[in-house]
């Protein structure tokens, strides 16, 4: 059986990133976009990461342009944007797709296990997934829930 440590991404820098380092850690997964009008959310989810990383909290990036083209820029591009405009210091990954068949494998698990209130399918940039220390409950989140409502949630997957 799947788990959310069994996968890896690549980081906007071109690493590698495996997501077994983040066993033992609750993790919020995210699909952005730079010129959406959810964009200023970035603050908000920095503001969650400098609030609760020491406490165990990884937050995680993936930028994608398949709503609306809201995400044109290259990766560098994108995470230089994303740390001048909203000093974002959490791992902002490659650009990916999260639906159609050249869905990152991750977002095929993440839709799997925590279906949207219309279907599987990512409806928009900003959605977000919320993942316990041992990977078995993930919550997922609209795109217009604010990071800081996330915050009952984190506190309690922190334990």
């Amino acid at each position: 059986m799947e788990r959310i440590y069994d996968f890896k991404a690549t980081t906007s820098q071109g690493k590698e990133l495996n997501f077994a380092e983040f066993e033992g850690e609750v993790l919020l997964i995210v699909n952005t976009a730079s010129k959406c009008g959810f964009t200023p959310q970035f603050d908000g989810l920095e503001k969650l990461n400098q609030k609760y990383r020491d406490r165990g909290l990884v937050i995680i990036g993936f930028p994608c342009n398949q709503f609306a083209h809201q995400d044109p820029g290259t990766d560098s591009e994108i995470e230089g944007f994303c740390k001048l405009n909203y000093g974002v210091t959490f791992q902002i990954m490659k650009k990916i797709d999260v639906n159609g068949e050249n869905a990152h494998p991750i977002y095929k698990y993440l839709k799997k296990q925590a279906k949207g209130t219309f279907g599987n399918n990512i409806k928009w940039n900003f959605t977000k997934f919320l993942i316990s220390k041992d990977g078995q409950r993930i919550k997922r989140y609209a795109p217009i829930t604010k990071p800081k409502k996330l915050e009952k949630d984190i506190e309690k997957m922190l334990g």
